[in-house]
């Protein structure tokens, strides 16, 4: 009863906190704070020139997709079989077209998102092909685990986005799980999401089920499915990659175009040389969007990685990748570009010391770099192999105190509390006075799963760890998940799309 009872007013003080703009349950954060600029106007430009290099001696092949190739050649580039060489300046005037902010539409109203400008989105992992719990251990995701992690991120006011592919669901045809994992989004929460990337077709696909949920003419005006898209570092573009973003584009969805480098092996070693090749990949990626449909909207990405030279892993969470991020934050405004970059990356194999430690080190990078849309914002291990339960929640706990960290420091009369400090008078405390009563229930956030009490009474209650507690969690919230309505005959209608699509074709499993 009494448990029942304090989550019944940490809900009310959350709705309250929400109504007037501040702390968590809110469809998207506007940031209070400003971005932390790291680079000199002279130095942006010498990467900004660097880039240009890339750009016009090196250049981009661009794989598998002949459209593609004649977009390049129409719009003044160099095309040369596949190498395509870009003049300063060229990808630039092409990017004035992308928008600088946009709303991705949720099926429910109010939870649509802006992204751009000064808001941050925050979206899960995304991509693992294992799972992990304290129970169970690491295994390949499933379709039910997929859904879980929807139900999770949907009961969670500290999320604003449903997220992609949260884990793999290996248990669907390679060929037709972008079909249920659409439909899981759909079905299981009311917030905005993304669709597959893995072929075109499969982009196609998620794009015509977004026109039965919302209708046709919505979404060739508005934008309410992302399609994440990864360069193959170093300075190639593979044609899976450049015909789904052209198919999101040519409905006016949004591409999140991000390159994948591992410093030292997809990219330099050295921060500004990995900076650089960023720029570079992104600029063309993005730009591609604008040929095929100017003016579709676009976010341009970013995934610094390092790795360990003396064995070749990966590595996440580090810092240089972290304070790259402040550079791509600067080098994004400078394109006036909406940004997705870093996000809660760890290589730690258990939600522990390790991966919480690495995990807040780059999801302050995305907080202080300016970034958007911040993906893998919860439950990212084992260097993105595995989508964690445990994990997922204390980073959702994380995401709660992020909310008031990007709200800043609001000044007023009654923050200033100068009354107050009239009622108290010196050496008396505050604990019962008038400004302290009138705000003690949404003055501070207040954590899900930290433990506050004295070590007396936290160790006779059974000295329960934060992965522990975290494992409790995410089992009472799927216990008491309830699913946002869809109306029945949206609901027949994606059924029917889905069985037809899947009738067409045998099942694939690679």
């Amino acid at each position: 009863m009494n448990e029942t009872r304090i989550r019944s007013g940490r809900q009310a003080r959350q709705a309250e906190r929400a109504q007037k703009g501040g702390g968590m349950g809110r469809p998207y954060i506007t940031r209070n704070i400003p971005t932390y600029d790291i680079l000199s106007e002279e130095n942006l430009r010498r990467i900004e020139a660097a880039a240009d290099r890339i750009l016009a001696e090196t250049g981009i092949e661009f794989r598998d997709d002949p459209v593609a190739l004649d977009l390049w050649r129409q719009a003044g580039a160099k095309v040369d079989g596949l190498l395509v060489k870009f003049e300063p300046g060229l990808l630039r005037e092409i990017l004035r077209t992308a928008p600088p902010e946009f709303t991705q539409h949720a099926r429910n109203p109010q939870n649509s998102v802006r992204i751009g400008g000064r808001n941050v989105v925050f979206s899960p992992a995304y991509g693992s092909p294992f799972v992990m719990d304290l129970d169970r251990g690491r295994r390949f995701g499933t379709l039910e685990d997929f859904r879980n992690f929807i139900r999770l991120a949907q009961s969670s006011p500290n999320f604003h986005h449903s997220g992609g592919t949260i884990c793999e669901p290996t248990d669907v045809p390679v060929n037709k799980r972008h079909l249920d994992m659409v439909m899981a989004h759909m079905e299981l929460s009311d917030r905005p999401f993304m669709g597959s990337v893995t072929a075109e077709e499969r982009s196609e696909d998620n794009i015509e089920m977004c026109r039965i949920l919302f209708g046709a003419d919505f979404v060739d005006r508005n934008c309410v499915i992302l399609g994440n898209v990864n360069v193959n570092s170093p300075l190639v573009w593979d044609g899976t990659m450049t015909r789904s973003l052209r198919a999101y584009a040519r409905a006016n969805q949004a591409a999140v175009v991000v390159p994948f480098i591992l410093g030292g092996a997809m990219g330099p070693v050295t921060n500004a040389g990995g900076i650089a090749q960023s720029l570079a990949e992104t600029m063309a990626g993005c730009a591609l969007t604008q040929l095929e449909r100017p003016g579709a909207p676009v976010i341009f990405g970013n995934f610094l990685s390092s790795m360990s030279l003396r064995s070749g892993s990966p590595t996440f969470g580090t810092p240089e990748p972290a304070i790259g991020s402040m550079v791509i934050g600067q080098l994004a405004r400078r394109l006036n570009l909406p940004l997705r970059c870093s996000g809660n990356f760890t290589t730690s194999k258990l939600p522990d010391a390790q991966a919480m430690m690495e995990g807040t080190m780059s999801m302050l990078a995305a907080i202080h770099c300016g970034a958007n849309f911040i993906l893998h914002s919860a439950g990212f291990l084992d260097g993105l192999l595995s989508m964690s339960y445990e994990k997922f929640m204390l980073d959702a706990d994380l995401c709660g105190a992020l909310h008031s960290y990007l709200d800043g420091v609001k000044i007023d009369d009654d923050q200033l509390a100068v009354e107050a400090f009239a009622e108290v008078g010196p050496g008396n405390h505050f604990f019962g006075c008038s400004h302290t009563m009138a705000h003690y229930e949404t003055a501070f956030w207040d954590s899900d799963l930290s433990d506050n009490e004295p070590f007396e009474k936290w160790e006779a209650a059974g000295s329960v760890d934060a992965a522990t507690r975290a494992n409790r969690l995410w089992k009472k919230r799927l216990a008491e998940f309830e699913p946002p309505k869809l109306d029945e005959g949206l609901r027949e209608g994606l059924a029917d799309f889905i069985g037809r699509r899947k009738a067409e074709a045998a099942d694939a499993w690679y």
